[in-house]
């Protein structure tokens, strides 16, 4: 497979993802707003920009609601934003149409128009309507990926790139925990944002407890939203992509930095994993960035195109005297 298209189809992963995951987001956040009219609204604002990494630590200050839905939510030329996420999966999937199938485009190409009408709807019945739709859109998409993409090349780079950003979607959200003040939401709030409240109920038969929903989100190995789950299907991505293996070690850079993690967490103690909670988290954000520029290296290199200099054309021209 060419690199270029390797890499279009690996965004698209990403895009779609990132859309669905920063929907659930913004609703638990609007939701919270409406909920508690006690909340400082332009602290809450500014610390859910922070964590979603469009602004650094009293970079600027965040008016309100309104800002943070317009730049995260609404924007189109963002790719941080929902309809920017949108719009850069479907620009990336009209030059992929032979990789991908026609009904994955043209899902994708019928969200993308459906967003003007969505956002006018929302911005008068309110904001949940919008993350609604979009959470079902990203997930037919994400059927039509499973159900009718060939278990080939396109279909690893996407579920790769998919993976990588559910993990550092969910870091994201459950950084929202650790939001000072008592702001943060309650840990059924999370389970519900990421699907998982029912799967909880079924596995531990009992009320929410802090301890057990952050092991459901992090380290459960049958919940497809954690971020065990997650970082081991990237691995496995990896490893049908490059099977070879040599007796020891990796040359891998990405698959080995997503198996240090994926150890780090199957092997931790229920107790560990509350503690150093931030920390932890700003640690898989960050390695799933750095997992990330090495599939880049590997698999999507970029030729600098062939410029003159000056010296260069000089040195030429007494040559050819």
């Amino acid at each position: 497979m060419l690199s270029r298209i390797a890499e279009s189809v690996f965004w698209i992963g990403r895009y779609l993802e990132r859309a669905d995951s920063t929907a659930r987001i913004l609703d638990v956040h609007m939701q919270m707003l409406i909920e508690d009219p006690w909340v400082d609204e332009q602290t809450v604002c500014s610390s859910l920009m922070e964590v979603m990494g469009v602004i650094e630590p009293g970079e600027r200050t965040v008016e309100g609601a309104a800002q943070v839905l317009a730049e995260l939510a609404y924007d189109l030329d963002s790719p941080s934003a929902i309809a920017g996420s949108i719009v850069a999966a479907r620009e990336n999937a009209r030059g992929t149409r032979e990789t991908i199938s026609a009904e994955i485009f043209e899902a994708l190409n019928a969200t993308w128009t459906g967003l003007g009408e969505r956002r006018r709807r929302a911005e008068k019945l309110g904001p949940h309507l919008f993350f609604a739709w979009i959470r079902e859109r990203t997930g037919v998409m994400a059927g039509l990926v499973d159900s009718t993409m060939s278990r080939d090349e396109g279909w690893i780079f996407l579920t790769l790139g998919r993976s990588l950003e559910r993990a550092d979607m969910t870091a994201r959200l459950l950084m929202l925990r650790t939001l000072p003040g008592g702001r943060a939401p309650t840990w059924g709030t999370l389970l519900r944002s990421c699907g998982s409240y029912e799967s909880y109920l079924r596995t531990y038969r009992g009320p929410v407890r802090e301890n057990l929903a952050a092991e459901f989100l992090i380290v459960d190995r049958l919940s497809p939203r954690s971020v065990f789950y997650a970082l081991s299907q990237a691995e496995e991505c990896l490893r049908t992509l490059d099977p070879a293996a040599g007796r020891s070690g990796f040359d891998d850079t990405a698959r080995l930095l997503l198996g240090r993690a994926r150890t780090d967490l199957e092997f931790r103690s229920r107790g560990d994993l509350l503690e150093n909670f931030s920390e932890h988290l700003e640690q898989l954000q960050a390695t799933c960035s750095a997992v990330s520029d090495a599939v880049a290296r590997k698999y999507f290199p970029h030729v600098a195109p062939v410029t003159w200099t000056a010296e260069l054309a000089g040195e030429l021209i007494e040559v050819l005297d």
